[in-house]
């Protein structure tokens, strides 16, 4: 990515959402819109295609914090007008010294490719500025592929336990034709004869002197003189593969797992973009999940919770028994320790079960008589705050 870009492109735009919209909100217009127009539900349409990697390459920039924050910085920067040509400078009538200076010029307009600032950040595009020619860290060469997403759905168990799975894409892979380096087969790329394969090349602008990318490979440093019939050039095309992806132990639902080098592969040799996996953990009939500890609701009698009773638990690698005191309340939470997730550094969260006094709706005679006898011997409970209101509302 580029940052003419980051200047150029309306990324709250591409999201339909506003400058202001929180993180999470943006989050939810990216995967709505990245469903709509995945190349899997619409195959065959160029226009899903593209519309797919632009809201991609808008959340790279907005769904990421830091990026973000310098996007906006840079937009407002070169929003204001102050460095277009034709706005006053200094050096113009009545101000001293500089010269008239175009963001364009930054970039070698539309003919250099658009360049290619490594970071694709406001720092490395000043340093370009900067830097006398230098090349340093923004300098050109293949572009790093797109970062990209999908989705998959674990078990309870094998989210808590971890699992390895095949995961299948259909996305942008290296072409075997070429093995990504874009040249025919039987051909290579030759260095680039205007910069010699440094991808840069130097240019003076009134005061300032600084590296752009080379117009004659677009920043690449190197030249196809005959393209692959497959990718055309590019090094990439579009495949379906299989990664077999290991989910740790403890991974939770909503978690986002980065596989760096798993991307979109970059451009004739590129470095890879990475690939972010977002874990949806489909819910279970009995376990629930807060953190690292497993919950579990479990209904005893009415017996049982007066005179306590020694309680058989399931969890997720064999049974445990809880004591129930006699005199345990409905809602109250037994914890079973060591029974919950594992954490990465080899502790484990907890068991809470939680007990449900369970009241019948229907009693046989026997047993209604044996509790009006019951009720008969055990004291009323302790209402005298609510008598006292009764009586002076009454």
């Amino acid at each position: 990515m580029s940052s003419k870009d980051w200047i150029e492109k309306d990324y709250y735009a591409v999201l339909g959402v506003a400058k202001t919209t929180p993180s999470d909100e943006i989050k939810k217009a990216y995967r709505k819109l990245a469903r709509e127009s995945h190349p899997d539900h619409n195959p065959g349409d160029p226009r899903a295609e593209e519309r797919f990697k632009a809201v991609s390459e808008a959340y790279a920039v907005l769904g990421d914090d830091a990026k973000r924050h310098e996007y906006d910085e840079m937009r407002s920067l070169f929003g204001s007008g102050a460095f277009r040509r034709g706005a006053r400078q200094p050096g113009q009538p009545g101000q001293p010294g500089g010269v008239p200076f175009d963001v364009s010029d930054l970039f070698g307009g539309a003919q250099a490719g658009g360049g290619r600032f490594a970071g694709g950040g406001i720092s490395d595009l000043f340093s370009s500025i900067f830097s006398g020619g230098g090349g340093g860290a923004g300098a050109p060469g293949p572009a790093r592929g797109r970062d990209i997403e999908t989705e998959v759905a674990l078990d309870f168990n094998d989210a808590v336990r971890g699992v390895t799975l095949p995961l299948t894409l259909r996305a942008p892979g290296v072409c075997d034709t070429c093995h990504g380096n874009g040249a025919k087969p039987g051909t290579q790329p030759r260095a680039c004869p205007v910069c010699h394969g440094a991808g840069v090349t130097n240019r003076n602008q009134g005061a300032f002197s600084f590296s752009e990318p080379c117009r004659n490979c677009q920043g690449v440093g190197t030249v196809v003189d005959e393209k692959c019939p497959e990718c055309q050039g590019t090094g990439g095309v579009t495949k379906t593969r299989t990664l077999n992806v290991r989910f740790p132990g403890g991974v939770a639902d909503g978690q986002r797992i980065r596989l760096a080098g798993r991307g979109e592969p970059g451009e004739r040799g590129g470095p890879a973009g990475d690939l972010f996996v977002h874990v949806k953990v489909r819910p279970d009939e009995l376990f629930g999940r807060t953190g690292d500890d497993l919950t579990l609701t479990v209904p005893i009698t009415f017996t049982e919770a007066v005179l306590g009773t020694d309680l058989r638990v399931p969890t997720l690698d064999g049974a445990v028994t809880l004591r129930v005191p006699p005199g345990t309340p409905s809602g109250r939470i037994l914890r079973a320790r060591g029974k919950g997730v594992s954490r990465r550094d080899g502790q484990a969260g907890d068991l809470l079960v939680t007990l449900d006094v369970v009241v019948p709706a229907q009693v046989s005679d026997e047993a209604r008589a044996a509790l009006e006898t019951f009720a008969e011997q055990t004291p009323p409970a302790a209402r005298e705050h609510l008598d006292a209101r009764v009586r002076r509302v009454g």
